[in-house]
């Protein structure tokens, strides 16, 4: 990690972070199954569910949905550092953007660097921190970035 480190003590806090801070996030497999049983409930286009299907230019072989390699990003988010925190949740995405295809057997590792950290005018009891997600293959591909904020307890005041 760059950076301060968090308090050795107790959840991160909106405190234990600082711009420029860059968090490494486990790595996770993406296997075929995974990839065909997530788009066979929620995105059931047929290059998501089938490597025999026609390629195009964009779709050639079996890939993950982008809403697959969220999902599969969220928990790499979770076990990095937000279930060891005091988030409270998230307003929304600000960018997404989908780089290049994920598939079958790819090892997606991911880094997530705040942009920013400010107090939130509203709830003086949270603060906001923006962060840059980045997704990589095992080659060093970026298949996915993000970038948006996250809400997180300030540390109480004694």
């Amino acid at each position: 990690m760059i950076g301060r480190e968090p308090a050795k003590m107790g959840k991160r806090h909106f405190e234990d972070f600082t711009v420029g801070q860059s968090l490494r996030l486990p790595t996770r497999r993406v296997e075929r199954g995974d990839i065909i049983a997530f788009a066979a409930e929620y995105d059931p286009k047929p290059f998501h569910l089938d490597e025999r299907t026609t390629p195009t230019e964009l779709t050639a072989g079996l890939s993950a949905s982008g809403w697959h390699v969220c999902a599969v990003f969220m928990r790499m988010l979770c076990e990095g550092f937000l279930l060891d925190s005091t988030c409270v949740g998230s307003p929304g995405v600000e960018t997404l953007k989908w780089r290049s295809p994920v598939r079958p057997g790819d090892s997606l590792s991911g880094n997530s660097t705040v942009i920013e950290a400010r107090n939130s005018a509203s709830r003086p009891a949270l603060g906001i921190v923006r962060f840059r997600h980045e997704v990589s293959n095992q080659h060093g591909e970026a298949v996915m970035w993000l970038e948006g904020p996250v809400l997180f307890e300030r540390r109480p005041t004694r």
